[in-house]
């Protein structure tokens, strides 16, 4: 009685992993990545490429580290990540992390989509920002922020629906009933832009807003 033999492609992955090894996946020669698992299975069909990694995945791509539950990588040179579960992502090069349920990366044009409860964090600029829909390029150093969008650095907090921020410039776009309060002031416009380096601000479009004084000192000297 002839036995069949189980796929030795399924045996090899457990095996690595039993191993504690760091498996490498090579793209272009440009761009190699490494990754752990609990798991993992796909196909290297010519036309289907995809891997599956589950369970406390880690991944290396050029300056990223991705952290998930669950990674899918697709397309030629394995250029597609989608990643779902908890999905945290650092560039300490840059400073740049963020947080969010589901994230989609494309690793050959650098741009990275968010979905879901989203936070981005600038370290370099001392900048957080929270929205439901994130889009992040990453050669253009913006992100266009969208739903429940809530920024803020130090004292400075900015409420829209709406916003792009531009990295480099330290310029932010607002639109969607944006809001903006300083301290204890309070800003409101169609459209407003913030410079949240100098912070200053630009509004237009039934410009409203509450500008309250601060205290004087009881110490100071009466004229």
């Amino acid at each position: 009685m002839k036995i069949p033999l189980p796929n030795p492609r399924i045996l090899l992955f457990p095996f690595l992993f039993s191993l504690g090894t760091l498996p490498t996946l090579w793209g272009d020669e440009a761009q190699v990545f490494q990754f752990r698992a609990d798991r993992m299975s796909g196909s290297r069909t010519t036309g289907q490429e995809h891997t599956v990694l589950e369970g406390n995945v880690q991944l290396h791509s050029d300056n990223l580290v991705l952290r998930a539950d669950r990674i899918e990588i697709s397309g030629d040179n394995n250029r597609y990540l989608e990643c779902t579960g908890t999905v945290t992502g650092t560039d300490s090069e840059k400073g740049v992390s963020f947080q969010t349920q589901s994230l989609k990366y494309d690793r050959k044009l650098k741009i990275a989509h968010m979905e879901g409860d989203s936070v981005l964090e600038d370290k370099k600029n001392k900048v957080v920002a929270k929205a439901r829909y994130i889009e992040y390029d990453d050669p253009k150093e913006t992100a266009v922020l969208e739903i429940s969008v809530r920024i803020f650095k130090e004292k400075l907090v900015c409420r829209s629906q709406y916003a792009l921020y531009q990295r480099a410039e330290k310029n932010l776009f607002l639109s969607g009933f944006p809001v903006v309060y300083k301290d204890q002031d309070e800003f409101r416009a169609n459209t407003m832009k913030v410079n949240l380096d100098t912070e200053d601000i630009i509004m237009d479009g039934s410009v409203s807003g509450t500008i309250k004084g601060k205290k004087a000192d009881d110490t100071a000297t009466k004229p």
